[in-house]
């Protein structure tokens, strides 16, 4: 018997191929902008000069400060060059870190933002930002984050380093694996989550050994279209929460934590969600989907310890006091020793252990 659900779906244009950046000028019109502001992350400005150019006088500049877990000193900074400028439309080229920095600008301003995502993060199909100041990251959900317009190029994901592209697609599948299980579960995400962990999976261990391959690339981005969709669509739970307190806490690389801690936050919910792991070890074809993650991240040189990626010793009670702290829904209940002992694994790189 199919049991009760609610399904919402968000609204969000998407233009998805090859080549397709070709079409930013078009829905720049199409959303009437005339002064559009280029944002990026400090390595890319030479990519969001070019970009601009080409956009001839619709662009009013460029704001090339986007870092890492969205600090809002940056976006305050951001927020003078859009005043400045006169600027009344986004257009954003790079992974979580622009996106994330567009979406703090739209929740203060409004303005309507055009995103390219030149990583799998997915975070430009969701109404969530996350925010970090004095050291703790912030997390809120609101329809004027929602990008107006995502434009997927495949091209644009061509040059992203095989180690990257790995902790990347580790982080959708994280959205995905988090949207089986969660409170707002409905039968549309879960044939998403299904599509999206699949198309993944198989592309993942291909971009590892060939990352110029097309074929890949472009079955790696569309799977990680639908996970941006389950995370933008279902509440997370464990695992984000803990990624999201690490990260706040540490400055640690956003998608390399997600690949870390997914084997292990997963692990720890199997035995609360015995659907979601019959669905997992199906998709993964592997009776121990913790352990069939653990070691993909493996198979596509993904780090498998906090330690590696910078977290101190010390961390491991911060962590677990913060990731404790405020009260979130998660399948299983959340119980201090079990979850240290996760935190440590992680930190250690060993495998995971329900």
């Amino acid at each position: 018997m199919m049991k009760s659900f609610v399904y919402n779906g968000q609204p969000a244009r998407v233009v998805f191929g090859s080549g397709t950046i070709a079409r930013l000028p078009e829905e720049i019109d199409r959303l009437g902008l005339k002064r559009v502001l280029v944002l990026a992350t400090p390595p890319h400005e030479a990519d969001a000069r070019r970009l601009a150019g080409s956009l001839g006088g619709v662009a009013a500049g460029i704001f090339a400060g986007a870092t890492m877990h969205t600090p809002v000193s940056v976006t305050e900074d951001a927020l003078r060059v859009v005043a400045e400028l006169q600027v009344d439309g986004l257009v954003a080229v790079g992974g979580g870190s622009t996106t994330g920095l567009a979406k703090a600008i739209a929740l203060r301003t409004d303005l309507p933002q055009i995103v390219m995502p030149t990583t799998y993060a997915g975070s430009e199909m969701t109404p969530i930002l996350g925010e970090t100041k004095d050291g703790v990251k912030v997390t809120q959900s609101s329809p004027k984050v929602l990008p107006e317009v995502v434009i997927y190029d495949v091209d644009l994901t061509m040059t992203l380093p095989a180690a990257l592209s790995g902790t990347s697609g580790m982080n959708a599948i994280a959205h995905a694996v988090e949207a089986l299980y969660a409170r707002e579960s409905n039968p549309v995400i879960n044939l998403m989550a299904v599509e999206a962990i699949g198309a993944l999976v198989r592309a993942l261990p291909v971009i590892a050994g060939s990352p110029h391959d097309r074929d890949a690339r472009s079955e790696a981005l569309y799977g990680a279209w639908l996970c941006g969709i389950c995370l933008g669509s279902v509440g997370m739970a464990l695992h984000h929460k803990l990624c999201h307190t690490l990260g706040g806490s540490f400055d640690l690389p956003h998608a390399a934590t997600h690949a870390i801690v997914l084997p292990h936050a997963l692990a720890y919910n199997a035995p609360a969600v015995p659907a979601a792991m019959e669905t997992l070890r199906a998709v993964l074809k592997a009776d121990d989907p913790a352990m069939a993650l653990y070691d993909l991240a493996g198979r596509i040189g993904a780090k498998r310890a906090l330690s590696q990626i910078g977290m101190p010793p010390d961390g491991i009670d911060i962590a677990t006091d913060r990731a404790l702290a405020n009260p979130y829904w998660n399948p299983r209940a959340l119980e201090r020793e079990p979850i240290r002992a996760l935190i440590a694994r992680a930190y250690a790189g060993e495998p995971p252990q329900a």
